[in-house]
């Protein structure tokens, strides 16, 4: 099994929505857009995928020109499109048109030297969701921290 090397993260992400399924996707990319991934000029905020007839594209994914490659105009915020299977494609469809739901991007990775991006269906948090997801975070964290005094206390 290859090691996956994560390179963008949508850690808002996990803040403003439920994330109920996450689905694989390739990526179609053009030019030095790889080389510029790699080297990390990439950004997930306010990205969206969009399904459009059987086809699903990204939207609003801001990848940096490769600095030292060829001078080219490419939009660095230009629609992309996504490669997923018919019949994820199919389902997410489905989901898409009941309310609430959304796709949107998790994290982008490598794997076997190809781009992938993870995708999450999504549903949104209400403000009270939020203050319940910090709370029982706040809560977890001060239960871990006095299990360890408890046991720093032993030794």
């Amino acid at each position: 099994m290859a090691k996956n090397k994560i390179v963008a993260q949508n850690k808002k992400a996990y803040h403003d929505y439920f994330i109920d399924e996450t689905y694989e996707a390739g990526l179609v990319l053009q030019g030095n857009e790889v080389k510029s991934i790699r080297v990390g000029k990439i950004s997930l905020k306010e990205s969206f995928a969009h399904i459009k007839g059987n086809e699903i594209f990204l939207h609003n994914m801001h990848i940096s020109p490769y600095t030292f490659g060829r001078i080219e105009e490419q939009d660095s915020r230009r629609t992309r499109k996504l490669l997923l299977r018919k019949m994820e494609i199919k389902r997410l469809i489905g989901k898409t048109k009941e309310k609430g739901y959304t796709i949107i991007p998790l994290k982008v990775y490598f794997s076997n030297n190809f781009v992938k991006i993870e995708l999450g269906l999504a549903r949104g948090k209400k403000l009270y969701d939020k203050r319940k997801t910090i709370a029982e975070k706040t809560a977890k964290r001060e239960v871990e921290r006095a299990l360890k005094e408890r046991l720093k206390g032993r030794r």
